[in-house]
């Protein structure tokens, strides 16, 4: 049985954005991500451009195979693109080399991706902890924000299990302490609850709402759940390469 989620003060409130002018965390401009293929190019979007203000929980939907993930990975430092500009947390992330970008990913993003990929043989403080031993932390200051962490999603009596011991709800729990244990600028999740079912789903979008919150998170969802994604404080449709905004 799933550990219970923790108990809310109140309803989490509709991300809103305030009517102060304020420098975007993500900036993006003419950006085109180009694959070549045995049959040609193939050009999964061109002319891009996407602007994303601290504070924000923005939803990205479209078809399979629009470049949703693709597009996460860009501004993530995962990918580099063919072409155009990205700037996250004022950094121009197009021009990293990867020993920067491995640097930038661990300080500055967070991710939860549909699956959970927690590391078997280590238990479940000690993975929320990984991002900080990577840092260079000793387990003396990793492991006890690692630990407020988990009782932030309602697991710190699972400290000690392993993922095979969790359910799926608790493992993507898990994995979403993990994402936020380094204080990142932006969260970026990928399809976070599309591998639970639907009452696991709201629960932990719930969880996540509730932080984008409390932490004043800047978050980036790609989902093909409407509903959810009409939580949100905005919702952009990925379609024939341009991002579109629906409501």
């Amino acid at each position: 049985m799933s550990a219970p989620l923790p108990a809310a003060a109140g309803p989490a409130s509709r991300p809103q954005r305030d009517t102060e002018p304020r420098a975007p965390l993500v900036e993006v401009h003419q950006l085109e991500k180009t694959y070549v293929t045995a049959r040609g190019p193939l050009t999964l979007f061109k002319n891009l451009d996407l602007r994303v203000f601290p504070g924000e929980l923005v939803a990205i939907v479209g078809q399979s195979g629009a470049g949703k993930s693709t597009l996460l990975h860009i501004l993530g430092a995962l990918d580099a693109p063919t072409a155009g500009t990205v700037h996250c947390a004022s950094t121009n992330v197009a021009s990293l080399t990867a020993r920067e970008g491995a640097r930038f990913r661990n300080s500055q993003i967070g991710y939860v991706w549909q699956f959970h990929y927690l590391l078997p043989e280590f238990t479940a403080l000690e993975n929320v902890a990984m991002p900080l031993l990577a840092r260079g932390q000793s387990r003396r200051e990793a492991l006890p924000a690692a630990s407020k962490w988990l009782k932030e999603v309602g697991l710190d009596d699972r400290s000690d299990h392993r993922p095979g011991e969790l359910s799926g709800g608790e493992q993507q729990r898990i994995a979403l302490a993990r994402a936020l244990v380094g204080n990142p600028a932006l969260l970026l999740a990928d399809e976070p609850t599309g591998d639970l079912d639907e009452a696991t789903s709201g629960r932990v979008f719930d969880l996540l709402e509730r932080l984008h919150v409390s932490h004043g998170l800047t978050t980036i969802l790609v989902t093909h759940n409407m509903d959810l994604a009409a939580r949100c404080t905005r919702t952009l449709r990925l379609e024939s390469g341009r991002l579109a905004t629906l409501g």
